[in-house]
């Protein structure tokens, strides 16, 4: 998943807004490959579930926001995460529950773990597109300090 140049920056703006209890708005921050989508949307079909229609992902931030802020990570540590986790090295996860995909590539945190990122995401409210729900920085055992 390729990010836009100007996807970090659009991710801290988002981020920060909604730090000071805004309201941001949805902003397109990058796109699935065309392997990618096709994983996807195939497996998708195979579990039953409606095709994510555009290539286009989505970020609004909230949920991503207020999931990481809970364990002590900064917004430098999200816009990280965020990024780490759009890669366009992400290998698709789906189940029924749940479409993701996980940066196979481990990342140095800062707070002594190398995480794999998986983002996660919603695929029905902002159709055409998937939203970027949330990251999850797998095999973060250390926590960040609480704030």
């Amino acid at each position: 998943m390729p990010i836009h140049k100007e996807a970090e920056a659009l991710i801290r703006k988002t981020l920060e807004v909604i730090a000071a209890r805004g309201k941001a708005e949805s902003v397109i921050i990058g796109y699935f490959t065309s392997d990618q989508h096709a994983a996807i949307n195939n497996e998708r079909a195979r579990l039953l579930l409606p095709p994510v229609e555009s290539p286009d992902i989505v970020y609004i931030g909230r949920h991503h926001y207020k999931r990481r802020s809970e364990d002590g990570y900064s917004i430098d540590d999200m816009v990280a995460q965020a990024v780490s986790a759009l890669h366009e090295s992400a290998r698709p996860i789906l189940s029924a529950k749940m479409t993701a995909t996980r940066n196979p590539n481990p990342r140095d945190d800062g707070y002594g773990n190398m995480v794999c990122d998986e983002a996660v995401f919603e695929c029905t409210a902002r159709k055409p597109h998937a939203e970027l729900f949330s990251v999850i920085p797998k095999g973060d055992v250390k926590k960040p300090p609480k704030r």
